[in-house]
């Protein structure tokens, strides 16, 4: 995973202005059949459990596997339910066959997949799935007056390039790459959420590329922009089983493809859950 020191530095935020997952995620997951009550579930990345409340909230048993310290001690607190680990995704030490689900929630892009899907694969039990998804903080088809600043508020510094989070295929090649895993299904949800401009304050301040000046040129823009401003994100979510016998693969991550028996639904209507 990256250094998790700018996260751990704003867990308090993180706790408090990172949203929820969208509701049609987790009604996805129970139709699936990839969430039910006694499951043993691997969250990676957890942070201060934004997915391991509910998971555990579902029955399930929960192993959070969390690096920053501050984070963790959120994690404890808020889901005290949950054993929580402090070690990166590739550190950890995970007995084999002993759970169900591995979850990476807005965490996956951080891996080094070379490490952690082998490791995945070995702590799984026959069976088990994968489920990874992430929150996108910006809706590419939504355009807002709020979104026309934040833009301009990115052009005026550096920005480290990075691969498109909304490219399925792209998620897909790199997480069967090896044989470990296979698509199941493959969904985007669309989603909206109000927000003031200690909010945006908050949110953006946890955002790993985001300088201090620049959140409070987002701050600003709301309170420019009336005081409160609506969101728009969008939520991908994966779902892959794991692979009974690894298949064997040549080593780049673009000769796998997708399984006819995996499902695809894209761009659910948006719903606003409460900020």
């Amino acid at each position: 995973m990256a250094d998790p020191r700018h996260f751990d530095a704003h867990a308090a935020d993180y706790e408090r202005h990172r949203p929820p997952y969208p509701e049609q995620l987790w009604v996805r997951l129970y139709e699936l059949g990839v969430l039910r009550s006694g499951r043993r579930v691997l969250d990676l990345g957890a942070g201060t459990g934004e997915a391991a409340v509910r998971l555990v909230s579902a029955g399930a048993v929960v192993t959070a596997v969390e690096p920053g310290s501050s984070l963790a001690a959120r994690l404890r607190r808020r889901v005290p339910a949950a054993e929580v680990m402090i070690a990166t995704a590739e550190e950890a030490v995970l007995p084999e066959a002993a759970f169900d689900l591995a979850v990476a929630a807005t965490a996956a892009h951080w891996f080094d997949l070379d490490i952690v899907l082998p490791k995945l694969h070995r702590a799984l039990r026959p069976g088990g799935r994968l489920a990874v998804w992430r929150t996108v903080f910006r809706d590419p088809e939504a355009d807002t007056a709020f979104r026309r600043r934040v833009a301009r508020i990115m052009a005026s510094g550096p920005r480290v390039s990075r691969p498109d989070a909304l490219d399925l295929d792209r998620w897909v090649r790199e997480l069967t790459a090896g044989g470990y895993f296979v698509e199941r299904h493959a969904e985007v949800f669309r989603w909206s959420v109000q927000l003031d401009s200690q909010q945006v304050r908050g949110l953006f301040s946890t955002f790993s590329d985001w300088t201090g000046d620049e959140v409070e040129a987002a701050a600003q823009a709301v309170d420019d922009l009336g005081g409160r401003v609506t969101e728009h994100y969008v939520t991908p979510l994966l779902v892959l089983d794991r692979v009974a016998a690894r298949r064997t693969r040549p080593a780049t991550r673009a000769a796998s493809s997708t399984p006819a028996r995996s499902t695809r639904r894209c761009c659910v209507p948006p719903v606003t859950p409460r900020a």
